[in-house]
């Protein structure tokens, strides 16, 4: 399935965008980590895709439907997430699932085999007499997934899935997200701890007062690191010798490296190999370092919200 999010706007407040004219897709297969700061519009996108908000603009098409026109297919075709369980104290895990597949038109041996089938997925199998307010918090957020998959969706909306969990439990759902995807599924899912997302996402949609941060075109104007190794030249004799060379503008050094900041871009990092020939610095590690996800995030948001 393809989901195509089209110039999404949505205000809650004169003047100010939650979404501004916001525009990404994904499909079968992918994990898309959805990254920005708090009131970035993230959750009101999800909420939109979901069907549980509606913009004032744009659309949101699955295979070509709209879920603006057609909710009751977007029903069909999503699972929401959302960033904590609601309390129902009383209601056992296979209560909750039963009630939530009836909800989605199971009955019979249907019903039976997909809430046993998403319990076994999730490790559930040994909760499912316990009542939710008995639970964990990791256990509960299985429980919430659970709930988003009891239909069989082609498409997973997890908003801050990984909120509040112990490592263990972090590992357990990104195993699990990791095997959703691999079965096909479409899976949207935001975070504040990107280097979890950076583990289990395929591609990572960053934004930002409500609009999508053009990374590569940011990316252009942002410095690179270099690890170089000179032979030879302990790293705290080799850093003086870097900080000469014209567009290095700060060398770190340390261990068996050091690591020389420069502009972006195959001529400048051609420049810096060929300076180094010049000098007649044998250079026998020249690697440029490209940026992890929290890297990319600190360098190409400001962190406003307004």
């Amino acid at each position: 399935m393809k989901i195509e999010i089209k110039n999404i706007v949505k205000s809650f407040q004169r003047g100010v965008n939650a979404v501004d004219d916001l525009s990404f897709s994904f499909s079968s297969g992918e994990v898309v980590g959805f990254v920005g700061p708090n009131g970035a519009g993230k959750t009101t996108t999800m909420r939109i895709l979901a069907t549980m908000d509606i913009p004032d603009s744009g659309d949101i098409l699955l295979d070509g439907h709209s879920v603006l026109d057609e909710p009751e297919f977007a029903h069909r075709s999503i699972g929401f997430m959302p960033d904590d369980l609601p309390s129902l104290g009383d209601t056992t895990v296979d209560e909750y699932l039963d009630f939530f597949g009836r909800a989605y038109g199971l009955r019979g041996k249907a019903l039976r085999d997909a809430v046993e089938g998403v319990e076994e997925f999730t490790s559930l199998n040994t909760f499912r007499d316990k009542t939710l307010s008995a639970l964990s918090k990791g256990m509960k957020q299985r429980v919430s997934l659970a709930r988003a998959l009891v239909h069989d969706p082609a498409v997973l909306v997890m908003d801050e899935p990984a909120n509040g969990l112990d490592p263990r439990a972090r590992i357990e759902l990104r195993e699990l997200v990791k095997a959703l995807a691999e079965n096909g599924k479409a899976i949207l899912i935001s975070s504040h701890i990107l280097s979890e997302l950076e583990e289990m996402c395929t591609t990572s949609v960053i934004i930002e007062r409500g609009a999508r941060v053009d990374v590569e075109k940011v990316a252009k104007s942002l410095d690179v690191w270099v690890k170089i190794r000179i032979s030879g030249i302990e790293p705290d004799d080799a850093r003086p010798k870097l900080l000469e060379i014209p567009g290095v503008k700060e060398v770190q050094s340390g261990g068996r490296f050091c690591r020389a900041r420069i502009e972006s871009g195959d001529g400048h990092i051609a420049a810096l190999a060929s300076a180094l020939v010049e000098r007649r610095l044998l250079a026998v590690h020249f690697e440029p370092e490209t940026g992890n996800l929290e890297d990319i995030f600190m360098q190409v948001t400001k962190g406003s919200l307004a």
